[in-house]
């Protein structure tokens, strides 16, 4: 409905306060609901006040200690105290334009003397400083300041691309890192990987070596008993010749195209065998004169 008001009345609405003057002059407060005026005394309503918290959104440019051009959005809440609303309605002509002067004052002495990261990290600070600034101010004029808030910190569009590149460029260092890590572990576990089946495969092929021995070893005493006249060297040669022919089956058969060149024939087997056996017998007689 609003306030209305006439020469002989007038109703002041809820979250409202009137002023009433007599003959020009300030004479009280009026409360919401009606009231009524004695227009030959020279009583009447001045005007109306709302007590409603009101807001404010001012925008700051400043600069920085290190030289960053920033756009500082601050949001101030405000009303006007009811008991002190003749102040507020007689001192100030535009309170929004003094609140904003006084922002702009705390907000341009306080930021130049922070650099751009300890302004995003103690912005609260800035807005507590201009809070205390505002509440000492204009609450002479019949203001109250409820809250402020900066709502938001704006650096200039380079900058705030010079920022995210650092940003990027940091998070690609430590992918990095890890990556390398990972590789490392990687690399790590194949080469225990492949020293653990080198040293399987050693053990087999130790383990074939040593039941080749004691084969050929039971195959030489089981021939010899059973094969009368026979001596251990006429045993080792028959042994060697099957083996000789084994193996070049073996060749015949491999998938692969591959040609060996192998001296062949009875002459070649002999000294085949004769190159073995003088082997094994020069180790044998250098590790005895070792003991």
């Amino acid at each position: 409905m609003g306030n209305i008001s006439c020469v002989f009345c007038g109703c002041v609405e809820q979250a409202s306060v009137g002023v009433v003057e007599r003959w020009g002059r300030f004479e009280k407060l009026a409360e919401p609901g009606l009231h009524f005026f004695n227009p030959l005394a020279g009583q009447c309503f001045a005007g109306y006040l709302s007590t409603r918290i009101s807001s404010l959104d001012v925008k700051i440019e400043t600069k920085t200690k290190d030289n960053v051009f920033v756009q500082l959005i601050c949001s101030i809440q405000y009303r006007v105290i009811k008991e002190n609303a003749d102040d507020a309605f007689y001192e100030l002509q535009n309170p929004k334009e003094q609140i904003q002067a006084y922002v702009f004052d705390v907000v341009r002495a306080l930021v130049p003397r922070m650099n751009l990261d300890d302004l995003f990290e103690q912005k609260g600070e800035v807005a507590k400083s201009v809070l205390e600034e505002l509440e000492k101010v204009m609450g002479a004029y019949g203001y109250s300041i409820e809250h402020m808030l900066m709502v938001d910190i704006i650096p200039d569009p380079s900058v705030r691309r010079a920022m995210n590149d650092i940003n990027a460029a940091q998070r690609l260092q430590l992918a990095s890192v890890y990556k390398g890590e990972s590789e490392k572990v990687l690399i790590v576990k194949r080469a225990e990987a492949e020293a653990e089946a080198k040293y399987l495969g050693g053990v087999g092929v130790a383990r074939q070596r040593q039941a080749i021995t004691d084969g050929l070893r039971e195959n030489i005493v089981n021939f010899s008993h059973k094969v009368e006249g026979t001596s251990a060297k006429d045993v080792m040669d028959l042994i060697m010749v099957t083996q000789y022919f084994d193996t070049i089956k073996e060749l015949g058969n491999s998938s692969k195209n591959t040609t060996v060149f192998i001296p062949h024939g009875p002459g070649h087997v002999r000294d085949i065998g004769d190159q073995i056996r003088n082997g094994v017998m020069e180790a044998a007689s250098g590790q005895v004169s070792v003991e």
